[in-house]
């Protein structure tokens, strides 16, 4: 059974403070302001919702099908498997790839001793690309507009969850040290990509 989806500044609010424990945890936009592009550049046209089912960077050798991603029962995002690190999801009350706003895929650094999907996040750059499947049988490609690794407590929830007007993706992870006392990363990797006109 789905949990109902809560209201968004809720949201950002409970699965903020997980932000600080699990690796590349996100949380929905705490309000509807706009990062649309800047000028008069027209907003890309987004697709009709359809349900992502697989990941593919090139540039990082990271492919995976997606799972989707919803709340814990203490309302706190949940994350792919740490067993299976190579497994990435889509946080299913966001926007689907390919509408307007920011779709968001999380994915593990590394995971049960092994590299995880997003083990090379941090050497993507801008211009590469990113390519999700979708469940109606397209496939949407983003451009990387920037990479960026952030401390966790300093997360930049509005940039990455705000409503966008254009179709856009985020691919989280974590990085940074590892505090092995508390066995978590200390900062997040970011990646935010546009779909490409």
């Amino acid at each position: 059974m789905t949990a109902a989806p809560r209201p968004r500044r809720l949201l950002i609010v409970l699965l903020s403070l997980l932000l600080a424990a699990a690796c590349g945890t996100p949380a929905p936009s705490a309000s509807p302001a706009s990062s649309a592009s800047p000028g008069n550049e027209a907003p890309v046209a987004g697709v009709t919702r359809s349900l992502p089912t697989a990941l593919d960077v090139p540039a990082i050798a990271a492919r995976s099908s997606l799972v989707s991603l919803g709340l814990n029962p203490d309302r706190t995002v949940e994350v792919p498997p740490v067993d299976q690190p190579l497994q990435a999801g889509w946080y299913e009350y966001g926007p689907t790839p390919g509408e307007a706003g920011p779709a968001v895929i999380l994915g593990h650094i590394d995971g049960a001793h092994r590299k995880g999907i997003f083990w090379r996040l941090h050497e993507l750059k801008p211009g590469e690309e990113v390519h999700v499947d979708r469940e109606d049988g397209g496939r949407l490609t983003f451009a990387v507009t920037k990479v960026e690794q952030i401390a966790k407590k300093e997360f930049p929830t509005e940039a990455v969850y705000g409503n966008t007007t254009d179709p856009e993706l985020r691919l989280i992870t974590c990085g940074g040290r590892y505090d092995a006392a508390n066995r978590n990363y200390l900062d997040n990797v970011i990646v935010y990509a546009k779909l490409k006109r």
